[in-house]
C-alpha cells in the first residue's frame, strides 16, 4: 500500500469534542508525511486553525464541495470552483424553516461571513466549536431575504424528533437544486446539489494524476459518504453512525482519541 493523499473531514473526525485538533493528533498526522486535504462542511474561515495546525499546503475543500480553494502566499483564500444556491431558493428555504420550525437555530454562509438574526443555543454552540463570530442581521425580514452568494444554510437542533420532522419537511419541498445532509447529530445542512465532497476529490485526483488505490479518507457523517466512496481506503471514526461504519475499510478510534492520527499510523503506513 502506497498512499499519496489523505482526505479528511473535520467535525467529528479530525476535531475533538472541543472543536480542536489536539497537539498529539497533529503530531501523528504531520509525522506520517502523507499530504492531507481537508474536506469539510465548514467555511474557509472555520478551517484556518486546522490548516495551520497541520501545516497544510495546496487545495482544500469547504462547504461540502461548494467551494474548492487554495491558500495564497499571504494566507488569502483563492477560489478554484464555487457552487452557490440560487437566491430565490435561499429565500424560500429560510422563510419556510422559520415559519414551520421557529425554535430551530437557523443561519447561513456566503464566501466570507456567517449570518444569523438571533443568538440562540445553536449559534452559541457553533461559536464554541469554531471560535468564529456570526454577522448579526438586525431584522428578521432582512435576514430571511438571504444573500446572492449563499454557499450553505445551517440548522441546529438538539432534539431528535425535531430533527426528523425538519428533514421530512425539507424533503417534501422537492427542490432538485439542493442537497440536504445531516452533519453530526445536531446539524442539518443545505448546499447546492452539485456541492459534493466528491467533486473536490475528483479535482485533486485529476490534478495530481492519482489512482483510487493511492488515496484514503477519514469521516464520520452522512455527508462524508461521497468522499469515502471515492477513495481506495475509507476509514471511519468509532463515533460515526453505524451505517457509515458499514462501508469502512477500517474503523479507527474516536475523534476524542486522536482517531485520524492513530488510523494513519496503524492502517496506512
Amino acid at each position: 500500500m502506497t498512499i499519496k493523499r489523505i482526505f479528511c473531514d473535520m467535525d467529528g473526525t479530525l476535531l475533538n469534542s472541543k472543536g480542536k485538533v489536539s497537539e498529539s493528533n497533529a503530531t501523528l498526522i504531520r509525522d506520517a508525511g502523507i499530504p492531507v486535504t481537508l474536506v469539510s462542511a465548514r467555511a474557509p474561515m472555520e478551517m484556518r486553525d486546522a490548516v495551520d495546525a497541520l501545516q497544510l499546503k495546496g487545495v482544500q475543500v469547504a462547504f461540502n464541495g461548494g467551494l474548492i480553494y487554495r491558500i495564497g502566499d499571504n494566507n488569502e483564500v483563492l477560489p478554484i470552483h464555487t457552487q452557490i444556491i440560487k437566491k430565490s431558493t435561499v429565500q424560500l428555504l429560510l422563510k419556510g424553516i422559520r415559519q414551520h420550525f421557529p425554535k430551530v437555530s437557523l443561519s447561513y454562509y456566503d464566501f466570507k461571513n456567517w449570518y444569523c438574526d438571533r443568538i440562540d443555543e445553536g449559534i452559541l454552540y457553533e461559536q464554541s466549536l469554531t471560535r468564529q463570530a456570526p454577522t448579526l442581521i438586525e431584522t428578521e425580514n432582512q435576514f430571511l431575504e438571504g444573500k446572492t452568494n449563499t454557499f450553505k444554510i445551517m440548522m441546529i437542533t438538539f432534539d431528535e424528533a425535531t430533527m426528523r420532522e425538519l428533514a421530512k419537511y425539507l424533503q417534501s419541498l422537492d427542490l432538485p437544486e439542493i442537497t440536504i445532509q445531516r452533519s453530526g447529530k445536531a446539524y442539518l445542512e443545505i448546499t447546492h446539489r452539485l456541492a459534493k465532497k466528491s467533486k473536490g476529490i475528483a479535482y485533486i485526483l485529476q490534478k495530481e494524476q492519482l489512482t483510487k488505490e493511492e488515496t484514503a479518507a477519514f469521516g464520520d457523517g452522512h455527508n462524508d459518504l461521497p468522499m469515502l466512496e471515492m477513495v481506495g481506503y475509507p476509514i471511519v471514526m468509532d463515533n460515526a453512525f453505524d451505517d457509515i461504519k458499514a462501508i469502512a475499510y477500517k474503523t479507527t478510534k474516536s475523534n476524542d482519541e486522536d482517531g485520524v492520527g492513530y488510523g494513519i499510523q496503524k492502517f496506512l503506513k
